[in-house]
């Protein structure tokens, strides 16, 4: 398997599905979670997380179904233009609504950051649905159920190497245990030799005693 592929399969796991078809000249609504921190009670530092819907038109959608796709959203607000990059497959996204669809001829609508008042405004399509995307609880489980899935065959691989380290180790100690035993037999068997050799010399002595004595009795 080549290193494209296992990199299209590892940021599998991060695209969402069922996104709707976002284009240029859409007026969209983004849900997208914000972590802030505060001070709570005693002075400790907390966290908490809320929703910001920002609502505007697509003037750009970049680097299509890739992981790192995104849309640019703009919305004038008192006056003055605000942009924001939203990036389609961010966890932070929680919510995209295709509000409204426009009668559009391009890609990219920077042309409508110079343009004020009525002449910055998109004819509408009439005959258009509202498209929603919102991520599930399924998605989340099955997220979820991936990851552990991952954890545990990587357990599973950490625990196959500790037995093997562990039978490596009892075979060693087992090895070592049969030497010792080996040993032992050895010293004991060169014991049992070193008796009888004892005793066979004692017993000739003894035999050539009896026979000195026998002799000198006889010249007696």
């Amino acid at each position: 398997m080549s290193i494209d592929k296992k990199i299209k399969e590892f940021l599998s796991f991060y695209l969402k599905k069922n996104l709707p078809d976002i284009r240029p000249g859409d007026t969209v609504r983004v849900h997208q979670k914000i972590r802030e921190t505060y001070k709570g009670k005693k002075g400790k530092i907390e966290e908490r997380e809320r929703v910001q819907v920002f609502e505007g038109v697509v003037i750009a959608r970049k680097h299509g179904k890739e992981p790192g796709a995104t849309i640019t959203v703009r919305r004038i607000i008192s006056g003055v233009g605000v942009e924001r990059i939203f990036p389609l497959h961010s966890p932070t996204i929680k919510k995209i609504e295709v509000v409204s669809r426009a009668k559009v001829r391009r890609a990219k609508l920077y042309y409508l950051r110079k343009l004020v008042g009525k002449k910055a405004k998109l004819k509408r399509k009439k005959e258009f649905e509202s498209l929603v995307y919102e991520e599930k609880a399924e998605e989340k489980e099955e997220k979820a159920g991936e990851g552990r899935i991952e954890k545990k065959a990587e357990e599973k691989e950490n625990s196959g190497e500790v037995k093997e380290e562990k039978a490596g180790g009892v075979s060693d100690a087992a090895q070592e245990a049969k030497q010792h035993e080996k040993g032992a037999e050895e010293d004991s068997v060169k014991e049992n030799k070193e008796e009888t050799e004892e005793g066979q010399e004692e017993k000739s002595k003894e035999e050539k005693n009896s026979v000195s004595e026998k002799e000198e009795k006889a010249s007696n």
